[in-house]
C-alpha cells in the first residue's frame, strides 16, 4: 500500500480518512486519485467542494469528505500549511479521533500513541481472551490501556503499523491462520476453541428501511436535479426530485403526489420508463425505490433551487450510489439519464 512507511502527515491523514469505514482494496483507488488531484494540503483547500465531493463519489460516509475539507482548509489558512505534530493537537482538528490521531502521530512523528482499531481490538480480543465488548465504554477504555501498555515507544509507528497488519493477515476476522500463527501457544482464544466467539460486542443494529420514489423529469435534454441540504444521509450530494414513503407505492400514487407538489401539470406530461426496484444497503438503512423518468411540456414554477443539466453537466456533480445505480443501468443502448 502506497501509505505505508509514508512520513507526510497529509498524505497519512488523507489515507485514514479514505479508509475510515471503508476496505483497503476500495479505498486505494480513490487514496491515489486524491493524491494525484490533489498533491497537497494547498491544493485540497482551494477546489471547489463539488469537485471533492465527485472524487469521493462512492465512497460513502460523506461526513467523512465534509470534515476532509474543512480541515484541510484550516490547516492551509490558519496554520499556513503546516500539519500539527502534537497528539492533542491533531485530535482537536475535525473528523479526527483518538486513532486517526494516534495513527498519525506515531506514523508521521514516531510518538508513542497506540493505534486501536477493528484489527487491534481482534488480536488483543483473541490472545489475551478478553470478552469485554469493544463496542462498550468499559470495553474500549479497557483494550485502549492494553494497547499502550503493549505498546513499544522506541518504534511506536513501527509496532502500530506491524498489530494492525497482523490482524488484517493472519488474525482475519473470519478464517484466521491459527495453525501458523506465531501466538498459537498462547493465545487464549486459540486454547479454549473461542476463535469465532472474540471479540464481542453488545450492540445489535436496527435496519431502517426507506422507500425513495425520484422523478426524472425531463424539460429540452435537460433533468432537474437538487442537492441535498437536510442534515441526513447524503448530505450536499446531488439528486432528482424525491418522493420519499414510509411504504411501497405505484406509479400512479407517485405520480399524483409530484401534482400535488405542483412538479407536474395533468395532461402536460408523458410517463417514458419506470425503472426496476433499486436498493443499497447503509449501514443502518435500507434504501430501495424507483425511478419514474417523465418528459413535460413546461417548466414547473416551483422549486428555485432546482438545477437544470444535461447530462454532460451532470456528470460533474457528486451523486449517491443508490442513484449511479440507475445512471449505470441500460435499456438496450441508450441511458437510462
Amino acid at each position: 500500500m502506497p501509505w505505508k512507511g509514508e512520513k507526510d502527515p497529509y498524505k497519512i491523514w488523507l489515507s485514514e480518512i479514505i479508509l475510515q469505514q471503508t476496505r483497503v482494496e476500495q479505498g486505494l483507488n480513490y487514496y491515489n486519485n486524491f493524491i494525484k488531484t490533489f498533491p497537497d494540503i494547498h491544493k485540497l483547500s482551494k477546489a471547489p467542494d463539488e469537485k471533492v465531493f465527485k472524487l469521493w463519489e462512492g465512497l460513502g460516509y460523506y461526513t467523512r469528505c465534509r470534515n476532509l475539507i474543512a480541515t484541510a482548509r484550516y490547516i492551509s489558512k490558519e496554520l499556513k500549511g503546516k500539519f500539527p505534530s502534537a497528539y492533542e493537537d491533531i485530535k482537536a482538528l475535525k473528523g479526527i479521533g483518538p486513532y486517526t490521531a494516534a495513527a498519525i502521530s506515531s506514523f508521521a512523528f514516531n510518538l508513542p500513541h497506540a493505534v486501536v482499531d477493528g484489527n487491534v481490538f481482534r488480536v488483543l480480543a483473541r490472545i489475551f481472551g478478553i470478552d469485554k465488548p469493544v463496542d462498550s465504554t468499559e470495553g474500549k477504555k479497557l483494550f485502549t490501556l492494553l494497547a499502550e501498555e503493549l505498546l513499544d515507544r522506541k518504534q511506536p509507528g513501527l509496532y502500530n503499523q506491524a498489530i494492525m497488519d497482523f490482524g488484517a493477515v493472519v488474525c482475519k476476522p473470519a478464517a484466521p491462520l491459527c495453525s501458523t500463527c506465531v501466538f498459537k501457544k498462547h493465545c487464549v482464544a486459540f486454547l479454549q476453541n473461542k476463535i469465532n466467539e472474540l471479540p464481542v460486542k453488545e450492540k445489535k443494529i436496527s435496519i431502517r428501511k426507506r422507500w425513495f420514489y425520484y422523478l426524472v423529469l425531463e424539460y429540452k435534454n435537460e433533468i432537474a436535479n437538487r442537492q441535498r441540504t437536510e442534515k441526513d444521509i447524503w448530505q450536499d450530494l446531488y439528486e432528482f426530485p424525491l418522493v420519499e414513503s414510509a411504504g411501497e407505492m405505484d406509479k400512479e400514487k407517485i405520480l399524483q403526489e409530484a401534482e400535488k407538489k405542483k412538479w407536474l401539470t395533468k395532461k402536460k406530461y408523458n410517463l417514458l420508463t419506470v425503472s426496476p426496484l433499486f436498493k443499497q444497503q447503509l449501514s443502518q438503512q435500507l434504501i430501495a425505490g424507483q425511478f419514474i423518468k417523465v418528459k413535460l411540456n413546461q417548466k414547473p414554477a416551483v422549486d428555485k433551487e432546482w438545477l437544470w443539466l444535461t447530462k454532460n453537466k451532470a456528470g460533474n456533480y457528486a451523486f449517491p450510489q443508490f442513484i449511479n445505480q440507475y445512471l449505470r443501468a441500460k435499456t438496450g443502448q441508450q441511458s437510462l439519464f
